[in-house]
């Protein structure tokens, strides 16, 4: 299945790019998506496993599958001052 992620702050500027489209299998879980990330994605490779990642504007847990169709996110750490 295609997947489209959208990327935000810091994966945004890394990936120069603010939506990224793989393709998993079907039934593909969060993990197997932030293992993809990283092999697909470099420059995020030693921030991937900081990220957290929402399926329908809900946080999902590494071990949640991706249903086709779904709106997905990216969202790494954030601080603020």
């Amino acid at each position: 299945m295609i997947v489209r992620v959208r990327l935000f702050a810091i994966a945004r500027h890394l990936a120069e790019r603010g939506l990224w489209e793989t393709t998993l299998p079907d039934q593909a879980t969060i993990a197997a998506l932030r293992r993809q990330l990283e092999r697909e994605i470099p420059a995020l490779a030693g921030l991937a496993n900081r990220f957290r990642f929402a399926i329908d504007a809900r946080y999902a847990g590494d071990c949640e599958q991706i249903p086709p169709g779904a709106d997905v996110a990216c969202i790494p750490p954030v601080s603020g001052g």
